[in-house]
């Protein structure tokens, strides 16, 4: 099997880490977030990553992904055994994805990181304020109320509901929110423990490293020398075409 995609993007990290849990050996390609060719979209006609390939099959949605996994792969079940707990863990996932994504992501990552680091633009410092203010103090206390005291949603096994959550505080670390222990204990309690297991440690390292470069410092420089800009000069195997989802 083979991954394209980012590692620091939170719908990369959800799969790697259910493949981590299932025992699955896989490729990555990393593309580099925001970029891709015409190759890529034939993959993922919505142009998002990840992309799982698996002999002549492409997903690109991450939902579909996990759900494929679990469904065709032995190992760690990534969805709890009872139908309600099942249902339950579905909605989590969809709220995550959706909700926690745009808050996490548009809302705060994007802006902070992204836009000053992949575009060289300041990011909408209204949005950013209305996040921390508003978007996010009401998703903790929805989660507050969901979350259990110890442990993972559905027992002492840790699984897709959890993991899909948890990525998303990863990025929302990366620009600088972490729960308050204070005002959300089960949320900080959860988020900390379900990213310290090893499926999601295993791939910190490589996150690491592609947050330590600098695609716009590059860009800078290749304009200053007058070189062109390209794949190849941008250190990035793909060519920009348009905004790739994370």
């Amino acid at each position: 099997m083979k991954i394209i995609g980012s590692y620091v993007s939170p719908y990369v990290r959800k799969v790697l880490a259910c493949l981590a849990l299932k025992g699955l050996a896989y490729e990555i390609d990393p593309i580099t977030a925001f970029y891709g060719n015409e190759e890529f979209e034939r993959l993922s006609p919505l142009r998002r990553i990840p992309v799982l390939i698996d002999g002549d099959l492409a997903l690109s949605d991450s939902s579909v992904i996990c759900a494929y996994l679990d469904e065709a792969m032995p190992g760690h079940p990534l969805f709890p055994a009872d139908v309600k707990d099942r249902a339950r863990a579905r909605w989590f996932e969809e709220y995550a994805d959706t909700r926690l994504g745009d808050v996490f992501i548009w809302g705060l990552f994007y802006p902070k990181i992204v836009q000053p680091i992949i575009w060289g633009e300041a990011g909408d410092q209204a949005r950013i304020d209305r996040t921390l203010a508003e978007d996010l103090p009401r998703e903790m206390n929805y989660l507050e109320g969901q979350l259990p005291e110890e442990g993972f949603l559905f027992g002492s096994e840790i699984g897709l509901a959890d993991i899909a959550i948890a990525t998303f505080f990863r990025n929302g670390a990366y620009a600088g929110f972490e729960p308050d222990a204070e005002r959300w204990p089960r949320v900080a309690a959860f988020v900390e423990g379900t990213l310290a297991h090893a499926c999601f440690a295993t791939f910190l390292p490589f996150e690491d490293v592609q947050r330590s470069t600098d695609p716009q410092g590059r860009r800078r420089a290749l304009l200053e020398a007058g070189a062109p800009l390209t794949a190849e000069t941008l250190g990035t195997r793909e060519a920009k075409k348009g905004v790739m989802r994370l």
